[in-house]
């Protein structure tokens, strides 16, 4: 059996390590040149956090240690207030665990590296898709030098947001998209290494939370940060010279300016990205055409999720194709209904954290939300987790974290609830 893959990002590449391991011939088409000969595109990396959904989908098929290689583990996050000492705030109860720094492009080029190794699979570079016939599996590519034909009995869509292939799939009416793009834009700048060493603790993911904006720096092996601004769409516009840049941030984030010797230039140059989370309905057609990972559901960054997310797809397509002997007919509708409330949760889950993450964490009142939220996992170990635990140190379904997290805050109200009618019981008697 031919199995086509358009798009070699990720979790294309990812999927086709599993698909080979099944004994099937695949074919990864790629729109871009080879990325590990080229240079990544500027400002366009936004550095990975790749926690245990994503650590599992490459253990099961041994890649883990060889992908992982070079991410850098961070243990919570470190909060820049405008004015005032830093605040470490850990992620787990027991400061132990960690979510993983990596950059988009190494990951990209060490999971190509495992595809384009494994038997039966091939790699085409600069192969744009241009037409899809879904029910034929018969794909025509732009190239370099034309237009080529090619013909798979099973066409998987890995191609990301802007995917080529649900573009097809809507031109033929199979399928429905709707994109809600959020009202802001990102632009990346960088903090490099000083003195040969980290500028600031590469433990941590550093956020800058300003309320209706803010900026995070992730660290990278060669001890530089990644830099991204999450603004109002429209702010980006409102500084244009290098003087205007220059005060903003010294205004608004004093402790970056003297660290970052290229802002001014990272800051003119590099392009504003949208973010959005893509919903698309139904994802496959006719048991053998479909869409997988950001292609069916793309969502924002702000949990650190869509990678994660991504390669948790893979796994479940893979179980899938297990509980259906290979029946790609049986497997890619089982897919879809298997995951479709979990990436809708995620997808939820993404868009209140980007809230949190620059509105409320800077907050007394959270730090002690914080504080009681891990009291109680220590008290109650197994029975109380928190939603970020659940998300990222464990494989629960996320609609399942919806529902538990759910039941949790009900009963600790209802035991807060309780404690204080104890208290004002034991107040009238002393009375």
């Amino acid at each position: 059996m031919k199995v086509a893959i358009v798009g070699a990002g990720l979790t294309g590449s990812l999927l086709a390590c599993y698909l080979a391991r099944r004994g099937l011939t695949v074919t990864l088409y790629e729109r871009r040149a080879d990325p590990r000969a080229g240079t990544a595109e500027r400002g366009r990396s936004i550095n990975l956090a790749i926690s245990e959904r994503g650590l599992d989908a490459l253990r099961r098929i041994g890649l883990d240690e060889t992908v992982m290689t070079d991410a850098l583990p961070m243990k919570g996050r470190m909060i820049h207030p405008v004015s005032g000492p830093l605040d470490f705030q850990q992620y787990s109860a027991g400061g132990d665990r960690a979510i993983n720094s990596i950059s988009r492009g190494a990951l990209n080029n060490a999971l190509l590296t495992a595809a384009a190794a494994a038997d039966g699979v091939s790699v085409e570079f600069e192969h744009r898709l241009c037409e899809l016939d879904s029910a034929a599996g018969q794909m025509v590519f732009q190239t370099p030098s034309g237009k080529v034909t090619a013909t798979a009995d099973v066409v998987l869509g890995a191609d990301g947001a802007g995917s080529a292939v649900r573009e097809q799939l809507l031109a033929e009416g199979i399928v429905a998209e709707d994109v809600d793009f959020l009202d802001y834009g990102y632009k990346e700048l960088s903090i490099p290494a000083v003195d040969g060493d980290f500028a600031l603790d590469p433990g941590a993911l550093h956020i800058w939370p300003r309320g209706t904006s803010m900026m995070i720096a992730l660290p990278n092996p060669d001890r530089s940060f990644t830099c991204t601004l999450f603004w109002p769409a429209g702010a980006f516009d409102a500084l244009t010279t290098a003087g205007t840049i220059s005060a903003y941030f010294a205004e608004n984030y004093p402790d970056v300016l003297p660290l970052a010797p290229t802002l001014v230039d990272d800051y003119l140059n590099n392009p504003v990205g949208v973010l959005g989370t893509v919903h698309t309905l139904p994802w496959q057609a006719h048991g053998r055409t479909a869409l997988i990972g950001d292609a069916a559901h793309a969502i924002v960054p702000f949990y650190g999720q869509g990678a994660n997310c991504a390669f948790e797809d893979v796994v479940e397509l893979d179980r899938c194709l297990d509980d259906t002997s290979g029946s790609w007919a049986r497997a890619l509708p089982l897919f879809e209904s298997r995951r479709r409330h979990n990436t809708e949760a995620i997808a939820a889950m993404a868009l209140a954290n980007f809230i949190e993450m620059r509105d409320k964490v800077a907050s007394p009142a959270y730090r002690l939300t914080k504080q009681v939220e891990h009291a109680l996992e220590r008290l109650l170990p197994g029975k109380y987790v928190s939603r970020y635990e659940l998300v990222s140190f464990t494989t629960t379904p996320y609609a399942e974290v919806q529902r538990r997290v759910h039941r949790q805050h009900q009963l600790v109200r209802l035991a807060a609830v309780a404690l204080g009618a104890v208290v004002v019981a034991l107040l009238r008697r002393r009375r």
